[in-house]
């Protein structure tokens, strides 16, 4: 079967975007352009800023069985980030890269919130947020019970730590036990309100889930080798399910949109669409393959 780091490009890529149509838009002209060769039979090698090269966090999947029973799972929480996961899809092999142009068409799969059955390698239907831990949970005790080696993989966003059900999945998760589940909450303090500390305060945010039981690593969420890294300490513990804080900058590598909370969903008009565009794809160079 083959190997390939989904969970590090989703974050990868997460990390430098803005949560708004038009980096999305460009995400996917990026991805359909081609910024790497197609390797779907090999583990890739993702290199960071800086150089770093690091081998990928192993997911036990295989694009050609996308039901294959002993696949890892990756649940997305946050399903307003679906484009990026649709565009590591396609770069893993489960669909061509030209459907990522149909992005939110009527009829399209690619709708604005992943939904399970309409795409290979979605494991999850999102929309609501704050559900994804629940079913990241229920996901990993099926597999303890049944003695299976299978891990589950979450994303969450920093603003759905404002609701309760997902502290009731924390509270669950640490009462069982299940070593096999990694969150890894992309805590870039903003909301389509504005800042997650103005809104409803979720620090130290550390030490509260640490108090659910949990362990918690606390890392540079654009250092893709400190992902990594953080992925293999969490894989290791047996005792208890793992939480990764990665600390983000909201529209990192786009000047404009950085640390700005109302383009987490506000339009753009053409000329900072472009600008946009041009700041994304001179990322192409940093963000690379072997």
């Amino acid at each position: 079967m083959t190997f390939f780091g989904v969970a590090v490009i989703l974050i990868c890529l997460a990390c430098y975007l803005v949560w708004s149509i038009i980096c999305v838009v460009a995400l996917i002209g990026i991805a359909v352009e081609g910024i790497s060769k197609d390797d779907k039979e090999k583990s890739m090698n993702v290199k960071g800023v800086g150089g770093r090269t690091s081998a990928p966090i192993a997911i036990n999947h295989d694009s050609k069985k996308p039901d294959w029973s002993e696949r890892d799972r990756l649940i997305l929480s946050n399903g307003h980030i679906c484009p990026i996961l649709y565009a590591s899809l396609a770069h893993a092999g489960y669909f061509d890269k030209k459907l990522l142009k149909t992005l939110r068409k009527l009829g399209s799969p690619l709708q604005g919130h992943p939904h399970l059955g309409e795409l290979p390698g979605v494991e999850n239907t999102s929309g609501s947020l704050g559900q994804g831990l629940s079913q990241a949970a229920g996901m990993a005790l099926a597999f303890k019970m049944d003695k299976k080696p299978n891990r589950i993989y979450c994303i969450t966003s920093d603003g759905e730590h404002q609701e309760g059900q997902t502290w009731e999945a924390y509270m669950f998760s640490a009462k069982y036990r299940l070593s096999n589940l990694t969150v890894l909450v992309d805590r870039n303090n903003i909301q389509i309100d504005g800042f997650t500390e103005d809104i409803m305060p979720l620090q130290p945010l550390k030490e509260k889930i640490e108090s659910f039981g949990w362990q918690v690593l606390t890392i540079d969420g654009h250092n893709i080798e400190a992902i990594i890294d953080a992925c293999h300490q969490a894989n290791s513990t047996q005792e208890q399910p793992s939480a990764i804080i990665c600390n983000t900058i909201p529209g990192e590598g786009v000047d404009f949109m950085e640390n700005v909370p109302k383009w987490h969903g506000d339009k753009v008009d053409k000329k900072t669409k472009h600008e946009a565009l041009e700041d994304l794809r001179s990322m192409i160079g940093k963000i690379s393959y072997d």
